[in-house]
């Protein structure tokens, strides 16, 4: 249960994150900035004086990308923070659940599979639980 409750606070910082928090991020030359929401989503870009008007139309493109990347990266990392991942806990990544590399069942794994485990060394049978492979000691 103090897993759970942990995994549950995490949530509930996560989940502030994602309403309150922003970050801005400015392109390498300072002609750009973007601001990103707490989940990684645009939310505003700033052309900086007139620096973008001189550029190529590619160059100028390359700039928005490689900043939008860095921008979406960095909340990213912000998020796996929280979930603890990356250190010595396992957590959700949401940075592979974002891009699709994680399916849905996979968190809930996360989320209960040190519960499940416990209920499995005290004999509790969960009705409706798919049964998972025991690990050999």
């Amino acid at each position: 249960m103090a897993d759970l409750n942990a995994e549950r606070e995490k949530l509930t910082e996560l989940s502030r994150v994602w309403k309150e928090e922003r970050t801005t991020i400015k392109a390498k030359d300072q002609s750009l900035s973007m601001t990103f929401d707490g989940r990684g989503d645009l939310v505003e870009l700033v052309f900086n004086e007139s620096k973008y008007r001189a550029m190529p139309p590619a160059q100028l493109a390359s700039v928005i990308l490689e900043t939008l990347r860095n921008g979406r990266a960095k909340s990213l990392e912000r998020m796996n923070e929280i979930m603890g991942v990356g250190g010595s806990q396992d957590g959700i990544d949401l940075a592979a659940f974002a891009t699709g590399e994680l399916d849905a069942e996979k968190i809930m794994e996360s989320l209960m599979g040190p519960m499940y485990e416990k209920m499995d060394e005290f004999g509790v049978e969960m009705p409706g639980r798919r049964e998972t492979p025991r690990r050999e000691e």
